[in-house]
């Protein structure tokens, strides 16, 4: 899209500098755009397994709450989260999703100049977030598809650096670290960053993944959400654990009402149902399966994953993946690829119900047929 610079006079200088395009296209635009409906939604990484069926009727039994605000403290979802991850609930804070915290959390931390240390090609709307504060952007590269905490923390030590973000498991790459590879990492913090541990994709990897919570370290602040295991994408419902400090920071500035009623009140509910979400990881571990099989089918292979996507090496570099991501969307085949090379190679292919995925292994052998031959 355009940089809409100047369009509005009284925008600020930050304002008019920034592009006018958010850094997610959604399906529903994509299908706008080329008018093509898409028969398989695989590129939000949402869990198209849905909510439990215990969720399902909690939120159908809210509706006639709906006219109500959420409560400004989402005092009962945050108490079942001090009853699930066994720490104080003044720890934890309760957004609109990670995206949400994310854009408070910036605004908190970072004025305009500030330096902030990322993977070049790591999950943009974190960017996003840190541009629209005036934040300046500092990038690593991915080392073998693996985001590289060594390098991380040296780029911040040597810049300063207000904030570093890490996402484990990864995105749009799939990969993880254990938990003792992101301990060495909290415990390298220097003392005047803060390292954002992003763990939307946590109760999807395998045991092992994520250190214990440590919610006396005022350097690590770590966010997870109820978007990808527990089905709940379109409810925006996410929380962040850290230090009592920085936790009662957000209530300066935070949307008040911003987790609707039945958004919390489903939350609540699928924490409850933790049954459910190993039935997921399950059907989950099967997607992944077939998509790798797909690859192999197709003499490719992919990055092996601890999240409810895979990346697909399609082989070449980005711009052949491109060709091929354009003719799948053409196909109506909502999937999506890394960004910066070399990771651009790899297209990302969430897990959705078996319906979808066999949708994609038809379009999939046609869209690469096409693209090599462009």
């Amino acid at each position: 899209m355009s940089n809409n610079k100047n369009l509005y006079p009284r925008l600020t200088s930050l304002a008019n500098s920034l592009p006018s395009s958010v850094p997610f296209v959604a399906p529903e635009m994509t299908e706008r755009l080329s008018g093509i409906p898409v028969i398989a939604r695989l590129g939000a990484n949402e869990s198209s397994f849905g909510p439990s069926p215990k969720v399902k009727k909690i939120i159908a039994e809210s509706t006639s709450d709906v006219f109500k605000y959420g409560d400004p403290d989402a005092f009962d979802l945050k108490k079942e989260l001090e009853k699930h991850l066994q720490i104080p609930s003044q720890n934890i804070i309760v957004g609109e999703g990670i995206d949400g915290l994310m854009g408070i959390l910036c605004r908190l931390m970072l004025e305009e100049g500030d330096t902030v240390v990322t993977s070049n090609g790591a999950y943009p709307t974190f960017n996003y977030q840190v541009k629209g504060v005036g934040g300046v952007l500092e990038t690593v590269p991915y080392l073998a598809d693996y985001e590289d905490p060594n390098a991380l923390i040296a780029k911040a030590k040597l810049l300063n650096a207000k904030m570093i973000y890490l996402a484990n498991p990864d995105n749009p790459m799939g990969t993880h670290h254990s938990a003792e590879v992101i301990q060495r990492m909290i415990d390298s913090v220097p003392k005047e960053s803060l390292l954002v541990l992003d763990e939307a994709y946590i109760e999807l990897a395998p045991d092992g993944v994520a250190p214990k919570l440590d919610v006396l370290n005022k350097n690590v602040i770590r966010l997870r959400t109820f978007s990808k295991a527990y089905g709940l994408a379109g409810a925006r419902v996410g929380y962040a654990i850290g230090h009592v400090d920085l936790v009662k920071s957000f209530d300066k500035i935070r949307n008040h009402f911003g987790v609707n009623t039945i958004g919390q009140k489903a939350a609540l509910a699928a924490l409850k149902d933790q049954k459910y979400i190993s039935q997921v990881r399950n059907s989950i571990e099967l997607g992944r399966e077939r998509i790798n099989q797909i690859a192999r089918e197709n003499g490719l292979k992919t990055i092996a994953s601890s999240t409810n996507f895979v990346a697909v090496d399609c082989g070449l570099d980005g711009d052949f993946t491109r060709k091929v991501l354009a003719e799948l969307v053409g196909m109506g085949i909502f999937v999506r690829m890394a960004f910066v090379a070399p990771q651009d190679r790899c297209l990302r292919v969430s897990v959705g119900i078996p319906e979808d995925i066999e949708h994609f292994a038809k379009a999939f052998p046609r869209a690469l047929e096409k693209a090599r031959n462009q």
